[in-house]
C-alpha cells in the first residue's frame, strides 16, 4: 500500500493542501492498483530550505481551481457579460467550435452563434479535471436548451467542452455538440 509524503514550506491554505493530497492520491491510484483505503498521502511543513545557493522560507501561490475558473467563464459568456468573460482568457486564447470553426475572440463567437440560434443555455452534468504539462484540462458535459432562429425551442442536446487553463487563465476551448443533427431532424 503506497504512502506518499509531500513536504511544503509554510503558508499554504488548508484547502490548497487538501486539493494537493487528493490529486496526488488519485495520481498514485491511476498508476498502482491499490484501493482508496490503502492509499495514504500526507503533508509535512518545513520552515526553511536551501536550493541553488538560495534560502527559501515561503511557498509559491496556489493556482485557482481550474473547474471554478471554467464555470465562471461559461456563466459570464452565457449571460453575455463579455467583459467579465474576457477577464478569464489568456492573451493567446483560441477556440474551436463544431464544424472546425476556429475563432480567437468572444465577439466572433457571438456573431457565429447568432447565425445558428437565438438563445442557448447549458445544463451541466459534470466537470472533470485532468492535467497535461502545466495546463489543467477541464471537461464539462451536459445538455443544451434554447431557441432556434425561427422561435422553436430545443432541449436535451448533448455537448462537451474541453478547456485548457494555465496559470489561472483559459488558453483554449474546444466545443462539441449535437446541435446540427437535431436541427436537421
Amino acid at each position: 500500500m503506497p504512502v506518499v509524503s509531500i513536504t511544503l514550506l509554510p503558508g499554504y491554505a488548508p484547502d490548497t493542501q487538501h486539493r494537493m493530497v487528493n490529486r496526488v492520491a488519485q495520481a498514485v491510484r491511476s498508476v498502482i492498483d491499490t484501493p482508496e483505503a490503502g492509499t495514504t498521502v500526507f503533508v509535512n511543513e518545513v520552515s526553511t530550505y536551501r536550493r541553488d545557493g538560495k534560502v527559501f522560507s515561503g511557498g509559491r501561490a496556489a493556482h485557482p481551481v481550474a473547474s471554478e475558473v471554467v464555470r465562471s467563464f461559461l456563466q459570464a459568456t452565457q449571460e453575455r457579460d463579455l467583459q467579465k468573460a474576457q477577464s478569464f482568457l489568456h492573451a493567446d486564447f483560441g477556440m474551436c467550435f463544431p464544424g472546425g470553426v476556429k475563432m480567437r475572440t468572444l465577439p466572433e463567437m457571438i456573431g457565429w452563434a447568432q447565425q445558428r440560434y437565438s438563445a442557448i443555455r447549458k445544463n451541466y452534468e459534470q466537470f472533470e479535471e485532468s492535467w497535461h504539462g502545466d495546463a489543467t484540462v477541464v471537461f464539462c458535459h451536459g445538455t443544451l436548451q434554447g431557441t432556434w432562429l425561427e422561435g422553436e425551442p430545443f432541449e436535451g442536446i448533448r455537448f462537451i467542452d474541453r478547456i485548457e487553463v494555465r496559470d489561472g487563465l483559459i488558453t483554449r476551448q474546444d466545443v462539441w455538440n449535437d446541435l446540427a443533427e437535431h436541427r436537421q431532424a
